[in-house]
């Protein structure tokens, strides 16, 4: 019985690792790592910690479960429309930001806010991305609980890097000019998002 485990449990632990390295380098400097590090630079870690893994569980889920046919259950252009009107409220919000508004802006925000707008954009970003594609692909090869794992765990890594650069970046900058960085960089994205819905009709 021993026996007959550990050789499950090896080829299991090997695709799970080839996974996670898979996803990781993919992940690195990803607009979800550079979403994540944006909304920590401007709020409590937890929420946004909780909420990018969240996301990227569930993503991870539906792409082993059913593939990249996940990405088809909605026509593209309506997903990729959805992006951007998310990113320019998100950005339009940032840059509307005003200094003497510090202390009242956190007290406004409370986790479960932070929590659902991290869920929303994450999983908004990555719905249908390389990333979701891949893990789907890989799955369909080798053991789904394997790769949803071990890319889980890659993304969780990417988004806990992510949120641990946002904090340095508030304690070297202040609040206003992040809120001024964090809005361009989302209008940035919804601009992004717009030249690949053109080019999707």
């Amino acid at each position: 019985m021993n026996d007959l485990f550990a050789a499950q449990l090896g080829p299991w632990l090997s695709s799970a690792g080839a996974t996670f390295l898979l996803i990781a380098l993919a992940e690195i400097g990803d607009k979800s790592q550079l979403v994540c590090m944006t909304l920590a630079a401007r709020h409590r870690p937890a929420p946004v910690i909780i909420g990018a893994i969240s996301a990227f569980a569930i993503l991870n889920m539906l792409a082993v479960l059913f593939g990249a046919a996940v990405a088809a259950w909605l026509p593209e252009w309506l997903v990729i429309l959805a992006v951007a009107i998310l990113f320019a409220i998100f950005g339009i919000s940032s840059l509307r930001y005003r200094e003497e508004e510090a202390d009242e802006a956190i007290e406004e925000k409370p986790g479960h806010n932070v929590f659902v707008t991290t869920f929303l954009l994450i999983f908004l970003a990555e719905f249908g991305d390389k990333t979701q594609i891949a893990v789907a692909g890989m799955s369909s090869t080798v053991t789904a609980s394997a790769v949803w794992s071990g890319a889980t765990l890659a993304l969780a890594g990417t988004s806990l890097l992510g949120v641990l650069a946002g904090r340095k970046l508030m304690q070297k900058l202040p609040l206003l000019w992040i809120h001024r960085i964090s809005g361009g960089f989302f209008l940035l994205l919804a601009v992004l998002a717009i030249i690949r819905l053109i080019r999707t009709l």
